[in-house]
C-alpha cells in the first residue's frame, strides 16, 4: 500500500529547491479509543447536529466568527481553502541555528521528511549531512492543519524530520510559577550527592525500554472483558517510603544502586572575624598603686 504523505511540497534553500513528501511521525493507532455507549440498551450514542430544536445536515454548515455576543461573520469552508501564502506549498528556510539553540518547551509535532520520489535523493543526502556535520537546524515556517505553524528541519537517521514549534506568545510566562523558588539557594553538600546519584543513573537513551503500563492495564481490562474473564493483577509500584530528610534520602539512593556512598568533601566553615590581639611589648610595665602598697608592707 503506498504511503499517503500528510502534506506535499518544496523545501527551499537560497536557490535550492527539494521536492518532499511529509508524513506524520506520531503512531495515533497505538491510542485506546472508546465509544459513548447507552448503557440500557448497548447502542452506540451519537452526537447529532443542532441549531436550537432542529437537526443540521453537515453540508449546511459554514464557519462563524463571533463579533458581537450572537453576531457572527460568516465564512464558506470554500473560502478558507482557497486561502494561498507562500508557505502552503514552499517552505522557505529562513535561519540556521545550533542543535540545543531551541528549547524543548516549543517543540510541537514531528513528521517524517523524505524526497518525493522524481530523482531528488542526491540533493537530499546532501543537505541532511550538511545539517548533520555542522550540528545545525532549519528554522522556517509552513501552513498546515490550517494555520501557519513554525518548524525546525533536522537530521533523523537515514532522512530528516520536521517538528512544528509553538510561538513564543503561546508559552506562558515564567514569573508566577517560579517566584517561590528563584532566590532559594541550595545546600553544597546535597546538590553533591545528587550529582552522584545522576552519574551512577546515566546511561545511553534506549526508548524500547519503557512501556505505557497504563495502556497495558486498559487493554488488558478490555480483553479480559471480552473473553468474559477477571483481569490479570497489574503489580503495583514499590510503596516509596516517606523522605524524612533529603540527604537521608539520597544517600540510601546511593545505597540502593550499589556501592559504597562516595564521601562528599564539606566547604570549609567561615571562620568568625575576631579582633586582632596586639603583640606584647618589651618595655617594662608602669607600677600600679595595688604594687606600691604591697611593696610598703
Amino acid at each position: 500500500m503506498a504511503l499517503r504523505p500528510y502534506w506535499s511540497g518544496t523545501i527551499r534553500l537560497s536557490l535550492v529547491s527539494l521536492p518532499v513528501n511529509m508524513y506524520l511521525a506520531v503512531n495515533r493507532q497505538k491510542t485506546i479509543a472508546f465509544h459513548e455507549i447507552y448503557r440500557p440498551t448497548g447502542e452506540r450514542v451519537h452526537h447529532a447536529l443542532m441549531a436550537g430544536d432542529k437537526p443540521v445536515e453537515r453540508d449546511d454548515l459554514v464557519k462563524g466568527y463571533e463579533v458581537e455576543k450572537g453576531e457572527y461573520v460568516l465564512i464558506e469552508p470554500d473560502e478558507i481553502k482557497a486561502l494561498k501564502i507562500p508557505s502552503s506549498q514552499v517552505l522557505d528556510i529562513a535561519e540556521f541555528v545550533g542543535v540545543d539553540d531551541i528549547d524543548d518547551v516549543y517543540i510541537e509535532t514531528p513528521y517524517f521528511i523524505a524526497p518525493d520520489g522524481k530523482g531528488n535523493d542526491a540533493t537530499f543526502s546532501v543537505i541532511r549531512d550538511a545539517l548533520r556535520s555542522s550540528k545545525k537546524v532549519a528554522v522556517g515556517q509552513l501552513a498546515i492543519g490550517g494555520r501557519e505553524r513554525l518548524c525546525r528541519i533536522r537530521p533523523f537517521g537515514s532522512g530528516m524530520i520536521l517538528e512544528t514549534l509553538r510561538y513564543e506568545d503561546e508559552i506562558r510566562e515564567e514569573d508566577p510559577y517560579f517566584d517561590d523558588i528563584r532566590d532559594r539557594k541550595p545546600d553544597s553538600e546535597e546538590v553533591e550527592l545528587a550529582r552522584e546519584l545522576i552519574k551512577r543513573k546515566t546511561r545511553s537513551f534506549n526508548p524500547s525500554q519503557f512501556h505505557d503500563h497504563y495502556r497495558e492495564a486498559l487493554q488488558e481490562l478490555i480483553d479480559a472483558r471480552a473473553e468474559h474473564r477477571e483481569p490479570r493483577e497489574v503489580l503495583e509500584e514499590k510503596p516509596v517510603a516517606k523522605v524524612i530528610n533529603l540527604m537521608d534520602a539520597l544517600r540510601q539512593s546511593l545505597r540502593e544502586k550499589g556501592g559504597e556512598e562516595t564521601p562528599v568533601r564539606k566547604a570549609p566553615a567561615r571562620s568568625r572575624t575576631r579582633k586582632a590581639t596586639p603583640p606584647k611589648s618589651d618595655k617594662p610595665k608602669r607600677p600600679t598603686r595595688k604594687d606600691a602598697a604591697r611593696k610598703a608592707g
